[in-house]
Order: C-alpha cells, then structure tokens, then sequence
C-alpha cells in the first residue's frame, strides 16, 4: 500500500508537466479562461465553496502532508473512537484539541476573506496601487501559511494523544502500517 501512495503522489506531481501541451511540441497552446463572462461572485477571485471553506476551518487540503504520512487528525480519530479503543480522556483532550483548532482556524479564514475582499475591492474600483496589492497578498500569504501551520499543528498533537498501539491500529486501517 505504501508504493501505491508514492505512485499517486507521483502521478498528481506530474499532473501539471503532463497537462502541458505547449508550442515546443506541436501542440496547440491552452484556452485562456474566458474572464470577461459574468461571474456573480462576492469576491471574483474566490469561489463561494473557497469562501466557505476558508470562513468553516475546513482542512481544504491544508493538511495533506501529514494525512499522507500517517499524521491522524481529531475528526478521524474520532470518527474511530470505538476502533481505536480511546480512553474517556482521549476522547475529552481530542474534542478540546478539535474544538481549539477550528475556532483558531475559523478567525483566520474570516481575516483571510476580508484580505481577499479587500484585494477584490480595490481591483473592481480601479484603484489598485502595488503597495496595496503588497500588503495584502503578503497578509494573504500569511494567513494561509498560519491556517496551513495549524492544521499540521493539529495532526502532531494528535498523534501525542494516541498510544503506540492505537497508532498501529489507526495506521493499519489506512493502510499505511510501518
């Protein structure tokens, strides 16, 4: 199971030098997105799932290098409560570690979607100056670097509440046994 891991990931690496089909091979050039056609969107650059996503704490792939290296999450862990045999205090300090993360992460994607309306406002009212388009590309930079930083955070401080045996378990059920 662990080589059919390293192969998808390998192939989703390649996905985008795959994809390409440019000039130097004959190929046609790719279409552009046709940006003029109406796009009723609050915030033009993202879309209402991204805006939810960000604003609910979801892992929106945050968290990948963790999951994909046997890091278990709280709503995994206890989605498999009963199978990972937890304690009451396990189930009690992964709800707090769940409940303290999502609130966290929560306050930074609403600031994060304010930075990106903020962005989407000064471009729509054509008044875009690059020290603006700096400030606030790096605060959203920074926002997502914390969010992402969070949910890894998480999965770490998972990984502390669990048992030897019961990451066994948890990692044997994924198919990622070591």
């Amino acid at each position: 199971m662990k080589t059919a891991i390293v192969l998808a990931a390998a192939l989703l690496a390649a996905l985008p030098a795959l994809a390409h089909d440019g000039h130097e091979h004959g190929g046609t050039p790719p279409v552009a997105p046709n940006y003029a056609a109406p796009q009723p969107r609050e915030i033009k650059a993202l879309s209402p799932q991204e805006q939810r996503g960000w604003a609910e704490g979801e892992n929106m792939g945050m968290a990948r290098a963790a999951e994909l290296n046997g890091y278990p999450g709280p709503m995994m862990v206890l989605e498999m409560a009963q199978a990972l045999k937890l304690s009451p205090e396990q189930m009690a300090a992964t709800r707090e570690l769940m409940t303290r993360h999502k609130t966290e992460v929560r306050k930074l994607g609403a600031e994060l979607v304010d930075a990106e309306r903020q962005l989407d406002v000064a471009f729509r009212e054509r008044r875009a100056e690059e020290a603006e388009v700096s400030r606030l590309t790096a605060q959203i930079g920074q926002l997502q670097g914390r969010i992402r930083a969070s949910h890894l955070k998480t999965h770490v401080a998972e990984q502390a509440l669990l048992t030897p045996e019961q990451m066994q378990r948890y990692l044997g059920m994924h198919g990622m046994a070591h």
